[in-house]
C-alpha cells in the first residue's frame, strides 16, 4: 500500500511556504545551470529539489536532531597506532 501524503505543490503552513518557495528558486536555478551545460550543478540542484518536496510532502523529517551522525554503524574502530616505514 502506497501511503497518501498531501501535495507537495500545496503549502499548508509558514514553513511548507518558505520550503515551498525554496523549492520553486532550485527548480529556476536548475534551467540557468542547464542552459550553461553545468551537468554537476544540474545533478545538484535536482537533487535538492527532490529533498525539498520531500519535506514539504512529510516523507521526510525536517530535522536529523537526536540522529547521531559521524559514527560507525556499530563496528570497533581500533586506532592506527604507530606508522612504521
Amino acid at each position: 500500500m502506497v501511503p497518501v501524503h498531501k501535495d507537495a505543490a500545496v503549502p499548508a503552513t509558514p514553513d511548507d511556504e518558505s520550503l515551498a518557495y525554496i523549492r520553486q528558486m532550485l527548480a529556476e536555478l536548475r534551467g540557468v545551470a542547464d542552459e550553461k551545460g553545468a551537468d554537476m550543478l544540474c545533478y545538484l540542484l535536482e537533487m535538492a529539489y527532490v529533498e525539498a518536496g520531500d519535506l514539504i510532502s512529510g516523507r521526510r523529517a525536517l530535522s536529523a536532531k537526536g540522529l547521531k551522525r559521524n559514527e560507525a554503524a556499530g563496528v570497533a574502530v581500533k586506532p592506527a597506532g604507530k606508522i612504521k616505514l
